[in-house]
């Protein structure tokens, strides 16, 4: 029983929080005496001598996952340690909003490529959300230093420790801290709840499933954007364009692919029912146009200093090299056109059994870009960075950010990669558990979403998962009931013409929704789930799966349909393996 005088104090604490500025208690003597030191079961100890803490006021902060906002927040950042390894370190951060801004919310925020976190690209959203907001360095040593950096302790032998905190255990330690430090820091008494959330795309989406897959009532809900979904399959699949040429012959030159994109959105346009640049049903598209109609248009780009596409450091990862290229002057040919079907098909081994998808049509072929030898006057293939330092380091564990080429790799290596790097990290990066009755049953809530025209990670992998989920939960039930059963916790929305984790330049009306943690915010904590999801763009609201959008009065009306026959297109059965790929 707690004493009058105990409750008393404790309601004097809490009074002293509510009227102390963010300025007052943005002091590392504050701080540390608020540090998550309760026993949480993580099997940690945290270094109260690591505590900083930095006030930060009037920051103005944009992006496409958030509104723009000018905010004010104390980062606090501390160390722990896991106990019985020796030498390890472990750095997290939390931004903490002014008092009179505090809504009982936490958020932990991912990160992307073979970064655990993002920075500063996603965390203003928590405070924006009027949340503690929270990100993890994983232990790698620094919250700049990637996965890639740390995977090997040396050639042939793996660092499993960082594996399974890149994995998974890296950010349920964060949030699990995170709400614990939330609670300590605005004093909140235990009958009071603190809501969690997270937020991430790309790798960060990845990160929240496999929370959800894991750690069933971790958090309220969760955004996830385009995750990295089947690790092995998604980045030994980086290199699918390469071998597809050389099985072809034929290096198309990048404007030629760019020529046949172009026209490929131009034709697919209005198959909408709004003509605005726009491939809102790429499924339509896939299957209604040929390739070969473009046979024959000519393109022209001029001469280039070089560069990388997009310019991000995903894309540095994905097309190494950049260096200049000629200027490009002819016809789409057939060749070119059998490149691009091919790729757009998906990979498939030497028996016609499919191994892996590819993005929706109307997408970049980024993952088919070629490169100029001056040399030789000819194109060739670029080793994707992404796909090249899977093999070499992860299943050859060699300290390697790429293979030397692609020799003698054909579809049915790339299957046998993928196989392999399936087995070897199921428990830890694969992250496509499907049965997620126990995230149901505690009341989770999450909102996925990806860009239709994805160059990266293909939108079909999303659905792909989304129907692995419905398969395994409610496979007894018709397809309308176990949709009404999957709406209760898990929605789905393709974003018309975004890129990867954004809009995109090719199609740049589809926007990017930009409220969407303040759309599950509200699904979890007053049980409006949502019909339609807002989007910042020309399109202004998103169809929520299976059903996809179509206009009608010129585009004036947008109506959510059903259509078999598009929902089939998205359909796939990965036969090339002796067992399921979820």
């Amino acid at each position: 029983m707690v004493s009058t005088y105990t409750g008393f104090a404790l309601g004097m604490v809490a009074v002293a929080v509510q009227a102390a500025t963010l300025a007052d208690h943005c002091a590392i003597d504050y701080a540390a005496s608020v540090l998550p030191t309760q026993d949480l079961g993580l099997g940690i100890t945290i270094d109260p001598s690591s505590v900083s803490a930095a006030l930060t006021t009037n920051s103005s902060v944009t992006s496409q996952w958030f509104e723009a906002a000018v905010i004010d927040y104390c980062n606090v950042t501390f160390a722990y340690s896991h106990d019985g390894l020796v030498g390890d370190v472990v750095h997290v951060s939390y931004l903490i909003p002014p008092q009179e801004k505090f809504a009982n919310r936490y958020v932990s925020t991912g990160g992307g490529g073979l970064a655990i976190n993002s920075g500063a690209s996603f965390s203003p959203v928590g405070i924006i959300a009027g949340a503690v907001s929270g990100i993890t360095d994983g232990g790698f040593g620094s919250f700049n230093t990637q996965y890639d950096s740390v995977f090997l302790l040396a050639k042939g032998t793996v660092n499993w420790q960082a594996t399974y905190m890149f994995g998974y255990q890296a950010h349920h330690e964060l949030a699990t801290l995170g709400k614990q430090f939330t609670r300590n820091f605005f004093n909140v008494t235990t009958s009071d709840k603190i809501y969690s959330y997270y937020q991430g795309c790309s790798e960060g989406g990845r990160e929240g499933w496999s929370q959800i897959q894991r750690f069933a009532d971790q958090f309220d809900g969760l955004v996830t954007g385009a995750p990295a979904f089947r690790f092995s399959q998604l980045q030994t699949n980086h290199l699918s364009g390469g071998v597809i040429e050389q099985a072809v012959g034929y290096y198309p030159p990048p404007c030629e692919l760019e020529k046949i994109v172009n026209l490929t959105i131009a034709a697919c346009d209005g198959m909408d029912g709004k003509t605005d640049g726009v491939v809102a049903r790429s499924d339509l598209c896939k299957l209604n146009f040929d390739y070969k109609s473009t046979i024959g248009e000519p393109y022209y780009c001029p001469a280039s200093s070089g560069g990388f596409p997009g310019g991000a450091p995903l894309r540095r990862r994905q097309f190494p090299g950049g260096g200049p290229t000629p200027e490009q002057n002819g016809t789409v040919t057939a060749e070119g056109v059998a490149v691009a079907s091919a790729f757009t098909d998906g990979l498939v081994d030497s028996e016609g059994k499919r191994i892996y998808l590819n993005p929706q049509p109307g997408s970049a072929f980024a993952d088919a870009t070629t490169q100029y030898n001056d040399d030789s006057k000819t194109w060739g293939p670029v080793v994707s960075g992404l796909g090249g330092e899977w093999i070499a380091r992860y299943l050859n564990l060699e300290d390697k950010n790429n293979i030397d080429s692609l020799e003698n790799v054909t579809a049915d290596t790339l299957r046998d990669w993928m196989s392999l790097g399936m087995q070897k990290y199921y428990d830890s990066l694969q992250t496509t558990w499907p049965d997620l009755a126990s995230f149901k049953s505690a009341g989770g809530k999450v909102i996925h979403v990806h860009g239709e025209a994805d160059s990266s990670i293909p939108a079909g992998s999303s659905a792909h998962y989304y129907e692995s989920v419905r398969n395994t939960m409610y496979g007894s039930l018709g397809f309308d009931e176990s949709i009404a059963a999957m709406d209760e916790f898990y929605r789905m929305y393709m974003i018309p013409g975004g890129e990867h984790c954004g809009s995109n330049t090719d199609q740049p009306a589809g926007g990017w929704p930009a409220t969407t943690l303040q759309t599950v915010i509200k699904w979890a904590e007053e049980g409006i789930a949502p019909d339609m999801l807002d989007n910042v763009g020309d399109i202004d609201t998103l169809c929520r799966w299976p059903l996809r959008p179509l206009w009608s009065d010129n585009g004036a009306s947008l109506d959510c349909v059903l259509d078999s026959a598009s929902t089939e297109s998205w359909t796939y059965t990965f036969d090339a393996f002796k067992y399921p790929v979820y």
